[in-house]
């Protein structure tokens, strides 16, 4: 099994990276082979609404790292998707990058993925946002969870982890085990089937 992790904050070591990384790492003591994308590593460049990627086979116009990432999400079993909130929704980066999934859509909004490998492309949508109060932005997370199910996504699990003013994350310890049975389960889950 693999399972890739895109980490969508201009933080490379925040709190981002460390909740993806920690579901990783429970999959990872179960056995998945897993990959980490750092947002602030790439080359994304915003979509320029050329639709070149809908006209012939040549995909989208744009060279840079999108490249990287939609062969290893076209490789990976579960995806996991991580970003910090800021000003009430996902960061900049993660914008970015899911205003460039627009080339995996067809122009009637039907799914890139074929019927076939669409039930195999789990996500994982994590959150995380310095405010305490959960139910907060919940409208927006329920929003971006309809728009990677609308991807062909099959949305296992949204953690979204709050109250970050109140120190750093890494310092929550059952936050910790949760988040690595997270991991554990997407592998755990495979080997039932």
């Amino acid at each position: 099994m693999k399972i890739i992790g895109l980490m969508a904050s201009p933080r490379k070591e925040g709190n981002t990276a460390w909740i993806v990384n920690k579901i990783l790492e429970g999959a990872r003591e179960q056995g998945a082979e897993t990959q980490c994308f750092n947002f602030g590593d790439l080359d994304i460049k915003p979509c320029q609404g050329c639709w070149a990627c809908h006209k012939g086979d040549q995909g989208c116009i744009i060279k840079d790292d999108m490249e990287k990432l939609n062969d290893a999400m076209d490789h990976a079993d579960t995806i996991v998707f991580g970003s910090p909130i800021y000003m009430m929704q996902m960061s900049a980066q993660a914008k970015i990058f899911i205003d460039r999934m627009f080339a995996r859509f067809s122009p009637r909004y039907s799914p890139y993925f074929q019927e076939e490998n669409a039930a195999q492309k789990k996500l994982i949508l994590t959150f995380n946002q310095g405010n305490p109060d959960s139910d907060l932005f919940q409208s927006y997370i329920d929003y971006t969870k309809h728009m990677f199910e609308l991807l062909e996504f099959d949305v296992k699990e949204v953690p979204v982890v709050t109250g970050l003013r109140n120190g750093p994350v890494h310092e929550k310890e059952e936050l910790q085990t949760a988040l690595k049975n997270i991991g554990s389960s997407l592998v755990s889950e495979r080997l039932l089937k």
